[in-house]
């Protein structure tokens, strides 16, 4: 983060499980426009217009989205020491930690499943040939 932002103190709300945050982040991901602001925002930090204007929406619309991205906790707002009124939103530090081990966990999941049925497809073949 530059220097001469202020971060917005962390939230108090308590800690939600695992799979209510996976819910809450694909929520926010289901949406093209949201998923296209995490992009920029992967950047560089964005003002609210700025993604607005590259997203071709108007302000209302960019300010829902922008709240659904923070409240999935993928996006965090901070102020400029010159202009307090000024918010400049960034992805949020290890926003994705635990989409990234659900892939992780869900991909591994998957390919001992693959293996087990290309294990038995192959016994029973071994098993058609000698008959």
């Amino acid at each position: 983060m530059g220097q001469g932002l202020r971060r917005q103190p962390k939230d108090p709300r308590p800690a939600v499980s695992q799979p209510a945050r996976l819910d809450t982040l694909f929520t926010a991901l289901a949406d093209r426009d949201r998923r296209r602001a995490v992009e920029l925002l992967g950047a560089r930090p964005h003002s609210a217009g700025e993604l607005a204007a590259a997203l071709g929406l108007p302000a209302p619309a960019m300010s829902r989205h922008l709240r659904l991205l923070k409240q999935a906790g993928l996006a965090e707002e901070s102020h400029p020491d010159f202009d307090a009124r000024v918010r400049i939103y960034s992805l949020k530090e290890g926003a994705m930690a635990d989409l990234k081990l659900w892939l992780a966990e869900t991909e591994a999941l998957w390919a001992g499943q693959l293996s087990a049925f290309k294990a038995h497809v192959e016994a029973r073949a071994k098993g058609t040939k000698k008959a």
